[in-house]
């Protein structure tokens, strides 16, 4: 398993993969790995013959008030990780490699990336998110495109992009890893104290009553506001509980739309985020 770190290098391995009849996966990554990192690489095992794995902490997805050198960074562990797994290739690209001096261009998101969910707390988020994977889509060009559910969101803005700007790699959707109390894993699970790491699989489980309310008929926007009363009596910072549209995560409109339960909350200084479908 080589790294490499340049557009140039890159594109010539894959080339050289695609000369050899080979179909191709990405996964893009921020590092940090943890076992739902190594879940993606699994899929993409599964659907093609070599898996590229790329690495950037991506500044632009980063506000004003949140600490990119807080970051967690663990190179020697995510290559270890990775080799474990049976990627093929690590791209590590240098910021400058991927916003040379001069970089004019940032991709312009709506549909679900304008939504009232992760957008009304981080309003930079996702232009930052799909000026990125844009470039790492172009750079590679590869057959599939791994992203984990658990940033429902996320993966929703980044399948419309592909979409709409017709760059052919494909996003497959991965379902959420957790912990074996519910917690969904997350590089920033790693923040919380062990008081509140014990605390923060109840964001699951409210998911969990959520839904089953719904299913037994509850109105979804009162079940959710529900879920939201209990997380803050429970000591949590709601940034939101929402039921929404699972295709479009527009807000409902009719009985027979698709639904998904979003949640972000606060423990102490860790923000987390769940989601389950209905």
């Amino acid at each position: 398993m080589e790294t490499i770190g340049t557009v140039e290098q890159l594109r010539r391995t894959v080339a050289g993969w695609r000369a050899q009849a080979m179909r191709t996966a990405v996964v893009p990554t921020m590092g940090a790995l943890h076992q739902g990192h190594i879940a993606l690489v699994h899929q993409g095992l599964r659907l093609a013959d070599r898996v590229v794995v790329t690495i950037f902490v991506n500044p632009r997805q980063f506000g004003a008030h949140e600490d990119l050198g807080r970051y967690p960074r663990d190179e020697a562990g995510d290559r270890r990780k990775l080799k474990e797994a049976g990627a093929h290739l690590i791209y590590a690209p240098a910021t400058l490699e991927m916003y040379p001096e001069g970089f004019a261009t940032e991709v312009a998101v709506s549909g679900p990336a304008k939504v009232g969910l992760e957008d009304r707390f981080r309003p930079h988020f996702f232009a930052g998110v799909a000026t990125a994977v844009a470039k790492l889509f172009i750079q590679a060009g590869c057959d599939y495109a791994m992203f984990g559910e658990k940033d429902y969101q996320q993966l929703k803005v980044v399948t419309r992009m592909a979409s709409d700007l017709d760059i052919p790699t494909v996003v497959i959707p991965v379902p959420t890893v957790r912990e074996g109390d519910g917690l969904a894993m997350s590089s920033r699970n790693g923040y919380l104290s062990d008081a509140e790491r014990q605390q923060a699989p109840l964001i699951h489980r409210e998911l969990q009553a959520t839904a089953d309310a719904i299913r037994q008929g509850a109105p979804p926007a009162e079940a959710a506001a529900a879920a939201a009363r209990a997380l803050t009596q429970a000591g949590f910072r709601v940034d939101y509980v929402e039921a929404r549209n699972a295709d479009t995560l527009a807000e409902l409109h009719a009985t027979s739309d698709p639904v998904r339960l979003l949640a972000a909350a606060w423990l102490g200084t860790t923000r987390l985020i769940d989601n389950i479908g209905v």
